[in-house]
């Protein structure tokens, strides 16, 4: 050891007498080099993110008696005396082809004998969801109301006052300092929206702390009883469901976490017009208030997604995949094909093991499992949570993972894509790592039947002619 030290001390003296013998002219672009690099390491240390981690998260099963099949739909149907045969075999058809199985969840005022749609209602389905999700989460999370700093909290279709983030924030005591956002309009990407937000509001903070992410939807006071087609759609496909997620910033508690948050990416398409027509509030001309949802839709989500991925791509594909990619798009120019040129897409399996693709509807599945190139497998938990749970709408990711624990498929170390697509038109992100092997918790929704999923197709025509 001290023989080395004189030894170094001579070569740095031979180094700087070195120095000393260049041409000022060499010089000084040398150090000024050196210091350049020093300070762009210095800054990227210093302005390095603190990681984020998904703590625990939290799906609603609401109770069996709000359970809903094609039998109490046309139950209530005939009961309400608003709909004429036509619209009622319109819907049959809509429920038939939804890919919606007989045991999702109804809001409140369905079971309620009054066939009018209130505002108590309204409340009455939020504050059941919001509640026991919260509660069950911040019981096995192991953390106070008084821990969280930041709350988000997201529903497209309801925002009274006070705010649903109120609402919570009163009902469990939450501190006065704590940072509540009550986000409105986002549709289905308000889940990973929110997870979004709540990482920015916490690497805005000094210290490290706790946010809490609240998602649901809300179809009581939207439920439609007029004669427009487009928007008697979303009274077959949306149901109740809500989802709580925790995450934090603090070191400590990584050990206990599930995930760690890789990164997110928002996209926006609203200044397409048929984009930002595609999902709309309104009224219709004998003002009965729906959400209508146009045929333009799905080739929306579609032109959304591949915008997306343009973006999302070098951010998580491998470089040998992002070649690949380029190779057979050159290839396809060189034949003179732009239309198979511009219909090519990554290999996105090579970045991700596991994927919560956007279940609003079939339609929009096989979409994106068409344009992707997704096999059955891919999209399997998309299918098997629309089958259960219907379309809840921001929630539906996290019913998603919860799919995946259930099963068991989830190990250290896996990559995990959340995708979602919102009204406005907008796709958001949410790029995971899972830090253990995550099984399914005790309030898990899909215990009891995951054994069930997933569903066997249907037999085609061609097999029952053949009988």
């Amino acid at each position: 050891m001290s023989s080395s030290t004189p030894a170094a001390a001579a070569a740095a003296a031979a180094a700087m007498a070195s120095l000393r013998g260049l041409p000022l002219q060499v010089l000084v672009p040398l150090v000024v080099s050196a210091l350049a690099f020093l300070v762009t390491v210095l800054r990227r240390v210093l302005r390095r993110q603190r990681p984020v981690y998904l703590l625990n998260y939290s799906c609603h099963l609401p109770y069996m008696d709000r359970q809903v099949n094609l039998e109490v739909c046309e139950y209530f149907g005939l009961k309400c005396r608003r709909y004429s045969d036509d619209i009622a075999d319109f819907m049959r058809l809509i429920y038939s082809k939804s890919g919606l199985g007989q045991e999702t969840f109804a809001p409140p005022f369905i079971f309620s004998g009054r066939f009018e749609k209130t505002l108590a209602s309204a409340v009455q389905e939020a504050e059941e969801g919001l509640f026991a999700v919260v509660g069950q989460l911040l019981a096995k999370a192991d953390v106070t109301p008084a821990d969280i700093s930041v709350l988000v909290v997201a529903c497209s279709m309801f925002s009274p006052m006070p705010s649903l983030a109120s609402m919570i924030a009163h009902r469990f005591k939450m501190r006065p300092d704590v940072k509540a956002y009550s986000v409105a309009g986002m549709g289905c990407s308000a889940g990973t929206v929110g997870i979004d937000t709540a990482t920015r509001s916490l690497r805005c903070q000094r210290r490290p702390g706790y946010a809490l992410v609240v998602v649901t939807e809300n179809t009581s006071l939207n439920w439609y009883f007029g004669e427009n087609k487009h928007m008697l759609v979303t009274n077959c496909i949306f149901r109740v469901g809500t989802a709580a997620a925790l995450v934090t910033d603090v070191p400590a508690r990584r050990a206990d976490a599930k995930y760690e948050l890789v990164r997110t990416l928002r996209t926006h398409h609203g200044a397409d017009d048929a984009a930002f027509h595609a999902a709309t509030q309104m009224e219709d001309e004998r003002g009965n208030l729906g959400v209508a949802l146009t045929k333009d839709l799905v080739r929306v989500a579609g032109a959304a997604l591949r915008r997306h991925i343009t973006a999302l791509g070098p951010r998580v594909l491998p470089a040998a995949e992002m070649l690949r990619y380029a190779w057979r798009v050159a290839r396809a120019y060189a034949a003179g094909n732009r239309k198979a040129a511009a219909a090519e897409v990554p290999d996105f399996q090579r970045a991700f093991e596991h994927m919560c693709i956007h279940s609003g509807g079939k339609a929009v599945i096989d979409s994106v499992a068409r344009l992707m190139g997704f096999g059955p497998s891919v999209v399997e938990p998309a299918r098997a949570t629309l089958h259960r749970f219907g379309n809840t709408s921001s929630s539906l990711v996290f019913y998603e993972l919860a799919y995946f624990e259930a099963k068991r498929r989830v190990r250290a170390g896996d990559r995990l894509w959340m995708l979602a697509f919102g009204t406005g038109f907008k796709a958001c992100s949410n790029v995971w790592r899972a830090l253990r092997d995550c099984g399914p918790d005790a309030d898990n929704p899909w215990n009891g039947c995951v054994h069930r999923y997933p569903v066997p197709p249907p037999p085609s025509s061609k097999t029952h002619k053949h009988a």
